[in-house]
């Protein structure tokens, strides 16, 4: 199976164009392999999660969607006047969001936007993963200010995955001295094709805050979700 491949702009690519399209398998360090549908990435704002149409009613302004896709969100956001750019680091997955009509995206990652600065920046399905682990969450928080516009702020969703390390005791093993339990390795395959592995960030909302405070931004949680998941806005503190 080859490796290193663009494995979600591949699979876009081919939803897009009307070809066969399989599954993603997602591989990860904590649980048994997965599989992604791919018209997943494609839904209408109609068929979101809670999660995703309340951090859409709650944007304002020029907006940043980081990790955009298939540009979902963007569209959305798109459709009702906003000013959005879509970034993503999938150069298949920029190409599928030109071919659906979003007027503005850029390949790069979330410490790549420039000297642009916006209203609102926008990381949705899982997005904090974006910084990888809490080290990047510190260096992402203190980058991006400059990136933000007086008053702007930071639309983002995390899960509290700690459930995943109780055993059928309802014993609690985590090892405190190793990396933080919220990094997961992920690799994801597509048809004969495999990507490259990568540290994902999932962090519990009072770890959030704590970090968010040290980089001097004020947090707050405007929803919570059924799967242990939350919806936060970051602020910076005056």
């Amino acid at each position: 199976m080859q490796e290193g491949a663009d494995i979600l702009g591949n699979a876009l690519r081919d939803y897009l164009n009307g070809e066969e399209v399989l599954p993603i398998k997602v591989y990860s360090d904590i649980a048994e392999p997965d599989e992604l549908a791919v018209s997943y990435f494609f839904r209408e704002y109609d068929q979101m999660p809670e999660i995703e149409k309340v951090a859409i009613q709650n944007c304002k302004g020029k907006i940043a969607d980081l990790g955009a896709g298939a540009g979902s969100h963007a569209l959305a956001l798109q459709n009702q006047g906003f000013d959005v750019t879509a970034y993503d680091i999938s150069g298949g997955a920029c190409a599928v969001m030109q071919k659906r009509g979003v007027k503005q995206v850029k390949k790069g990652d979330a410490l790549h936007l420039g000297s642009t600065r916006y209203d609102t920046i926008l990381m949705l399905m899982n997005g904090l993963g974006l910084v990888n682990n809490l080290e990047g969450l510190i260096f992402f928080l203190n980058h991006i200010k400059a990136n933000l516009n007086p008053g702007g702020q930071i639309l983002v969703d995390s899960s509290d995955i700690t459930y995943m390390y109780y055993d059928e005791e309802g014993a609690l093993n985590i090892n405190l001295n190793a990396e933080y339990h919220g990094v997961v390795t992920y690799q994801m395959a597509y048809k004969k094709t495999k990507g490259s592995p990568f540290s994902w960030l999932f962090v519990e909302f009072p770890v959030l805050v704590d970090y968010a405070q040290q980089s001097g931004f004020e947090c707050t949680l405007l929803l919570e979700g059924d799967n242990y998941n939350y919806l936060a806005k970051l602020t910076l503190a005056n």
